[in-house]
C-alpha cells in the first residue's frame, strides 16, 4: 500500500503500525511525534495503530540543544 510519510510517497505492507513505520525508518528510541491526517497519534497508540492506504503520516523527531 502507499502512505505519504513527510511528503514522500512510500510502498508498505498492508496494515503496518507506526511502531513499525518507526521501526523501518531507524527511528526507534527517538523522541518522535506522529500525526497522521493532521491527527496526532499519542506514543501510547503507536503499537495499535495500524495506517491504510493513502495515509498523510508526518513525523517529526526532536534534537536536543541550545
Amino acid at each position: 500500500m502507499q502512505v505519504q510519510v513527510n511528503g514522500e510517497v512510500m510502498e508498505l505492507p498492508k496494515g503496518v503500525t507506526i511502531s513499525a513505520l518507526i521501526e523501518h525508518l531507524a527511528l526507534t528510541g527517538k523522541r518522535v511525534a506522529v500525526e497522521v491526517n493532521e491527527d496526532i497519534v499519542p506514543r501510547s497508540k503507536h503499537a495499535e495503530f495500524a495506517l491504510n492506504e493513502n495515509d498523510r503520516v508526518e513525523l517529526v523527531h526532536a534534537i536536543g540543544g541550545g
